[in-house]
């Protein structure tokens, strides 16, 4: 719903005690060119001077986020972040709080069904991307020039391989047109979403960015009431729901700015972060 500059709901957020702001990254935190603006930056070291814990929650691993990291300089052991959508709890200096993965029968699982459709299967094992061989090409590696791609298959794999997440990239059309023809039984088995146009993820089941909020929370001795959220794509929806404060970003898709408690008036292209944290955070 919109929040309106009236009314119960907006007093309860003025006088809330937010202690975390977790962030998505691509059409939220950074604009179409893939920066963080100087207001948004000015607005997270003002919330960080406050005592807020401002965490950046993504599908990337850490390794592909250290720059933006070092930009806001949180790179110290008190700063945190949310990596693989929720499977890793990591300090931003590395060390890792929570951790779930993959095994390779789920892996094995996954790949099979996507290569009865067609599609491409790449499998991330922390900062590395395993490209399977697959009917089309993966788009995965021009959307993240920042991973070490490697060509893999999976009978060369053993159990002790990590395997973060597995993710299938290609035009927006030709994921649009084979996620409905996925087994019913897959999204009881596994989390999948799409986390951009071009590119739709496999998670365990049960593994969002939500579980991953909620960890951290956990170890920081807060509750939902003191988190805030914000994100533009269908897998921000789980920490959207979850936080006590979720918020759409103006260019959000229609389903997530249907679950958040506020509606920014402004896109990521605006510093729409900015805005709704020097609106509600700020004291």
């Amino acid at each position: 719903m919109v929040v309106l500059s009236y009314g119960v709901w907006y007093n309860e957020i003025m006088n809330a005690e937010i202690k975390l702001i977790a962030l998505d990254l691509d059409g939220t935190l950074l604009n179409s060119k893939k920066e963080i603006s100087k207001e948004n930056i000015t607005a997270i070291k003002k919330a960080r001077e406050q005592g807020v814990h401002v965490v950046i929650t993504t599908g990337r691993p850490l390794i592909a986020i250290h720059h933006l990291l070092d930009e806001l300089d949180m790179t110290d052991y008190n700063d945190f972040s949310i990596t693989f959508n929720g499977g890793l709890v990591q300090r931003n200096t590395g060390d890792i709080l929570s951790k779930k993965t993959f095994n390779l029968a789920e892996a094995s699982d996954i790949k099979e069904m996507t290569n009865q459709l067609g599609m491409p299967c790449d499998l991330l094992s922390e900062g590395t991307v395993l490209m399977t061989d697959s009917a089309v090409p993966s788009l995965y590696p021009k959307i993240n020039k920042l991973l070490t791609f490697k060509q893999s298959n999976l009978d060369q794999l053993t159990a002790d391989t990590i395997i973060n997440k597995i993710v299938s990239c290609q035009e927006a059309d030709f994921i649009d047109s084979k996620i409905p023809l996925f087994p019913a039984t897959f999204f009881t088995k596994y989390e999948i979403f799409k986390s951009q146009a071009k590119l739709v993820e496999f998670m365990p089941k049960g593994i969002n960015k939500a579980y991953g909020l909620a960890q951290l929370a956990k170890i920081l001795n807060l509750k939902a009431e003191n988190v805030m959220a914000m994100g533009d794509e269908e897998n921000d929806m789980s920490m959207i729901e979850w936080a006590g404060y979720g918020v759409a970003m103006g260019n959000a898709v229609e389903k997530l700015k249907k679950a958040a408690n506020i509606i920014a008036d402004r896109t990521n292209e605006e510093h729409a972060v900015a805005s709704v944290i020097n609106e509600y955070v700020i004291k």
